[in-house]
């Protein structure tokens, strides 16, 4: 029987949580913009998320398995940091990824999520005063021209009607995503995770619903189909509850950029679920592309990551 320590756990749960978007970058596009438009999906993902932390929340504290650290109460001066955290790690993040992912083509939004680890090292040099080296510059300057030819050269396709535009709003995506993994990364060691996830989503309500609002009246329920609501269940309960908690106790463990650079890994998934399954094409663009971001990665997380 394997001895499984809290880091083991750690990593599994983040190698999860990357198998789940991997997974989502098709699936997803089933049913968006078809029958969910995205700022509507979006509003869904956080109401169904906020619903399902606090009655997880409540589960535990009923079963009296709440650890005493999650019952301190959030104190006045990290509010702003957790409002923080909910506009870059839910509004700015989801709302940017589904309308990108609602434009362009699965592959192309996950080779765009692997600028993430890229931008978690330039936001904590200045953030966490991490040091900056050569190998991190040339990694960060790769990336990104690999980033660039995606978006400049990228062409549209029947998996993507603007593959340029939609590119560009998942690059704000994981700006945003990155920024969130820094910042919340404080709070992880003074409220239990589960306390952490419940505010953040709680706060990002506000921030979605003027976006949303009108398209969850848009949607015809009538339209959808047994699979449909089975999509639906994944979105809701996997990409976004599941995902966010278990990244989220990931984070007690590890460090911002180890956690980012396990998104390296999505484009081979998401490709291969992407060509086997949905009929995308792979091209030069995206093999160039994928090589010079690659590159940037590598180069960025040469050095042996830390706790």
């Amino acid at each position: 029987m394997p001895n499984f320590n809290s880091r083991t756990i750690a990593h599994l749960a983040v190698l999860a949580v990357n198998l789940i978007y991997a997974g989502g970058f098709s699936i997803t596009k089933i049913i968006m913009p078809q029958l969910i438009l995205p700022k509507g999906f979006i509003l869904l993902r956080v109401l169904a998320a906020t619903l399902l932390f606090y009655l997880y929340f409540l589960a535990k504290k009923l079963v009296g398995v709440q650890k005493q650290k999650s019952e301190k109460k959030i104190e006045r001066k990290d509010l702003l940091r957790l409002a923080l955290c909910a506009l870059f790690g839910v509004a700015v993040n989801q709302l940017f990824f589904f309308e990108g992912l609602a434009r362009t083509t699965p592959v192309h939004a996950a080779l765009m999520m692997l600028t993430t680890p890229i931008l978690v090292v330039i936001l904590a040099s200045f953030i966490l005063r991490e040091k900056f080296t050569w190998n991190k510059g040339l990694g960060i300057t790769l990336g990104l021209i690999g980033a660039a030819v995606l978006i400049s050269l990228g062409a549209s396709s029947a998996l993507g009607s603007n593959p340029a535009l939609g590119d560009f709003y998942v690059f704000i995506n994981a700006v945003s995503y990155s920024i969130y993994l820094v910042i919340v990364k404080p709070l992880m060691s003074k409220y239990s995770p589960l306390a952490v996830i419940s505010w953040v989503f709680l706060f990002a309500i506000p921030m979605v619903l003027p976006f949303g609002y009108h398209e969850i009246w848009q949607i015809d329920w009538s339209m959808f189909t047994a699979n449909s609501y089975w999509i639906l269940a994944y979105v809701l309960i996997g990409m976004t509850f599941l995902a966010y908690l278990w990244n989220i106790f990931a984070m007690q463990e590890l460090s911002p950029t180890v956690i980012g650079a396990y998104i390296y890994m999505q484009p081979f998934l998401a490709a291969l679920i992407a060509i086997l399954f949905f009929g995308e094409e792979m091209n030069w663009v995206k093999v160039v592309a994928g090589v010079f971001i690659f590159s940037g990665v590598y180069l960025v997380g040469k050095k042996k990551y830390v706790k």
